[in-house]
């Protein structure tokens, strides 16, 4: 067996020497950001993806390990671990496996085999098997005993039969051919739960559906699951459709243990016994493993699927720091307006009426621009509920009609706001504020910096997955909280400004460590320096050295404070400044005398070349932010709501959320618009993440538009006619196997259908 090592190694195509380094900075306590960024020479430059895949596999193959160790235990206390059996135990490669072989070990409750051995019709079974030739009556004849609970030949027939039966079910090399065998050809078919045809028209793509389990997407598994869970679906593995007998799996079965129909007296008894072997016990088992096969396949997908998603918007370019008007739309209950200025802090709060029924559009205005002009505001942040098209024309007018102001207004997802306004987090920062008023706020703040609002707000409720309440949420909670830490460290954060949320995720820092640094900045003023970051109470030299480089001090004593050079690299720019004759504050910034710098002149045995290269290259533009440039979608006039849309109109919008069908755009009428993979390019696209981020700008096409069920078809292929053919997926038939050539959905009222289960979770 492979060492753990050399198994994560193969598995990502890297050298074990790095696995191994690797590991070992995570056995110290070294965060992924940390070794990504920091410590290149020790893996070989290793990055976060790959990083993380290894800290995930290294968690699975030592659990794997851990269990090897107690199944070992477990058989050899049994005193049945032979040396081929614990050659096999070794090799085992996976949980499956390693599961399938200690079957017949594994501690159970009471079986019929189990008594049927105990009223000794194990010898029976074993002749039967072994000399077909007997007859079953006959031989059974011999081994009734009422004493025993045998009353007659068929009694012990029927025992002997449950211990072959149990014998075959526990032969894992056997198990785990059936297992390949099953998802290479099985079917799964779902059909409408009696009664449930108007509960459940949600799901009416999978009334009579059928498709290879292996060929099904993570989307649509997952809705196949969810209707089965709410009940309107049943869900049934189908196999061996020509009914021919023996089946392809029993034959297995047979050819395995010996078994074969030459006319003897004991083989009707045998296949009889296969036959119900594989229905009774096997198929049984394998239905259930497939189905949590699929299950798990899919949940990882839509996870990768959400962690993607959320990394595109926590990287989405910020707006800068700048006084922002917050605006909360709603009709009867106002407009919650707040202003907070160039770091968040809350300067002003209120409401406004512009609506119905109160209708007070110009007195609105008038406050608006009274607010925007004592705080100087630059921004107006609009949240995309409801009334959110009307605040945005009440923001238009304010701009039209007092050009002197300056303003620039733009509409953000407020998803999630309402959670934080509600936390624990919002209460303590604003304790006397009304709830409605904080969700203001939280708009606000993302648009002036979406990172350091969105780590405020569980991520699971930002709404930018698919099916993500029917994953396991202690994966998805794992998974999200590395895409927030890559990303927070990836942009870093300043140490004078940032709240506790954001600090708790820098690399090395709890959140106990991020109000201890609040606390301290607090009590003493701005730091100054890194430093200074040694004196917070419990920070101490390691947790120094896993988050210093991520903690940014502008305007400090040392300007290498405001970049991402490392403290523990300082002294290469010493060398650096030594060599060149330069002070720091000349050689920041001067890009085309850094260029002309060698790095392999400056490196040592701590400090290599990746390092040394990574130093000078933040020498040009330090603390340079990796997030985009800012740049806002414009909606079009007069189309604010899904009833002014038409087919063939051109509209700009934002990408909110891609699943693996497709990507959902925010075109400005308060429902999302769907683009079908097959229409995000004029090209085949495998992936939509290949094409769009969540929170890019777009131009869309409107394909179709389904008032009463509120559903927008859109095509990125702007030459698209309305009404053409679509689609470029192969669609299932309906008997489950492949279609003989591509199908294209039509764009009318059958892409709708086609797309239900797309929009349905929306």
């Amino acid at each position: 067996m492979k060492s753990i090592n050399q198994r994560i190694a193969e598995e990502l195509s890297v050298q074990e020497r790095q696995v191994a380094s690797a590991v070992a900075l995570l056995d110290e306590g070294a965060t992924v950001p940390f070794i990504a960024r920091y410590r290149k020479e020790v893996t070989d430059g290793l990055d976060d993806t790959q990083l993380r895949n290894l800290e995930e596999r290294l968690g699975y193959l030592r659990e794997l390990e851990d269990r090897r160790a107690v199944i070992l235990k477990s058989i050899e206390e049994q005193g049945k671990l032979t040396p081929d059996l614990a050659k096999a135990v070794h090799g085992a490669d996976t949980k499956t496996r390693l599961e399938d072989l200690y079957l017949p070990y594994k501690p159970k409750r009471r079986t019929k085999a189990q008594i049927a051995r105990e009223a000794g019709l194990a010898p029976l079974a074993e002749t039967l098997l072994q000399d077909p030739s007997l007859h079953p009556e006959t031989a059974a004849a011999d081994y009734i005993d009422a004493a025993k609970g045998v009353a007659d030949a068929k009694a012990a027939l029927d025992g002997a039969r449950q211990i072959l039966m149990e014998r075959f079910a526990e032969d894992a090399d056997l198990v785990g051919r059936l297992r390949d065998y099953l998802w290479d050809n099985a079917i799964l078919k779902s059909t409408l739960a009696e009664g449930k045809e108007q509960e459940g028209a949600k799901f009416r793509d999978y009334f009579d559906y059928a498709e290879a389990i292996k060929a099904i997407p993570s989307h649509r598994a997952l809705a196949l699951f969810r209707g089965r869970n709410e009940q309107m679906l049943n869900l049934q593995l189908s196999i061996d459709e020509d009914a021919v007998s023996p089946t392809p799996c029993e034959s297995t079965i047979a050819a395995r243990v010996g078994v074969a129909n030459k006319g003897r007296p004991a083989d009707a008894w045998l296949i009889e016994t296969v036959r119900w072997a594989w229905k009774v016990k096997i198929l049984l088992h394998l239905d259930l493993e497939l189905m949590t096969r699929l299950r798990e396949a899919a949940e990882e997908e839509a996870i990768r699927v959400f962690a993607r998603n959320m990394k595109d918007l926590l990287l989405a370019a910020p707006a800068g720091h700048k006084t922002t008007i917050g605006l909360d739309p709603g009709l009867r209950t106002g407009v919650k307006v707040v202003c907070v200025d160039e770091t968040g802090k809350l300067l002003d709060s209120g409401a406004i009426y512009p609506h119905v029924p109160r209708n007070q559009w110009d007195q609105s205005i008038a406050v608006l621009a009274l607010l925007a002009k004592k705080h100087g505001a630059r921004l107006i942040a609009i949240g995309n509920g409801t009334a959110s098209r009307e605040t945005d024309k009440l923001a238009a007018d304010l701009i039209k009609l007092h050009p002197g102001l300056g303003l620039t207004k733009l509409v953000v997802s407020e998803a999630g706001a309402s959670v934080y306004s509600a936390s624990e987090l919002a209460a303590k920062e604003f304790p006397d504020l009304d709830v409605s008023l904080r969700g203001a706020v939280s708009i606000a703040r993302r648009l002036q910096d979406p990172l350091a609002e969105l780590v405020k707000i569980d991520p699971k409720s930002i709404g930018v997955g698919q099916y993500q309440h029917d994953v396991s949420q202690l994966k998805l909670a794992r998974t999200l909280d590395g895409v927030v830490e890559d990303c927070v460290n990836a942009v870093g954060v300043d140490v004078n400004t940032a709240s506790v949320p954001l600090l708790a995720r820098i690399s090395g820092l709890t959140r106990t460590h991020a109000e201890n640094i609040v606390a301290f900045r607090d009590q003493n003023g701005a730091f100054k320096n890194r430093k200074q970051l040694l004196k917070v109470p419990r920070l101490g030299e390691k947790t120094f050295e896993l988050a210093a480089g991520f903690l940014r001090i502008s305007n400090g004593d040392n300007p290498l404070d405001a970049s991402a050079v490392h403290p523990e690299a300082y002294p290469v720019i010493e060398r650096i400044l030594g060599e060149t004759g330069k002070d720091v504050w000349g050689l920041i910034g001067d890009t085309a005398f850094l260029r002309k710098l060698d790095p392999a002149r400056f490196t040592d045995e701590r400090f290599g070349l990746p390092t040394v290269t990574d130093i000078i290259r933040e020498l040009e533009k330090p603390g340079r932010d990796p997030r985009p440039e800012f740049k806002t979608a414009v909606f079009k006039e007069g189309v604010e709501a899904i009833t002014d849309l038409e087919p063939g109109m051109i509209l700009e919008g934002v990408v909110t959320n891609i699943t693996n069908f497709g990507a959902f755009v925010d075109i400005g009428v308060h429902q999302d618009g769907l683009v079908h993979i097959s229409l995000m390019s004029d090209k085949f696209v495998k992936d939509p993440h290949a094409v769009v981020k969540a929170g890019e700008l777009v131009k869309v096409k409107v394909m179709e538009v389904d008032v009463p069920r509120q559903r927008i078809g859109l095509s990125m292929r702007l030459d698209e006619q309305p009404g053409e053919k679509i689609g470029r997926e192969s669609t299932p038939r309906r008997d489950g196997r492949k279609p003989e050539k591509k199908s294209s959905p039509p764009a009318g009222g059958a892409m709708a259908d086609a797309l239900a289960q797309a929009f349905k979770k929306r």
